[in-house]
């Protein structure tokens, strides 16, 4: 009787089935991939790239379990194009235009 390896048979999971468990554009998962922030991909053949679903699923639990700091808002007052009025002025403009 031949021996069997023991060893678990990893499951992978493709690009759709990957979307269908993390919501995030493919641009942001790449991006996070080459910072480290996310599980590699890997090619099984030329057209063909997939991810270790435990991986995924390792990641998943690391990020419900730490809280992720927002970004900053912008402010607002340093934009160029629409510029955000101070109340004062606002009334001003508006006499002027009555």
């Amino acid at each position: 009787m031949a021996h069997r390896n023991d060893t678990p048979i990893k499951r992978t999971i493709r690009r759709q089935q990957l979307r269908e468990i993390v919501p995030l554009a493919d641009s942001t998962i790449y991006e996070m991939e080459q910072r480290g922030e996310f599980p590699r991909r890997f090619a099984l053949s030329p057209r063909c790239v997939v991810w270790d679903l435990a991986e995924v699923e390792t990641w998943l639990a690391t990020r419900r379990s730490a809280p992720i700091a927002r970004a900053q808002s912008p402010d607002v007052r340093q934009r160029r194009t629409r510029p955000v009025r101070e109340p004062g002025q606002a009334r001003t403009a508006a006499s002027k235009a009555g």
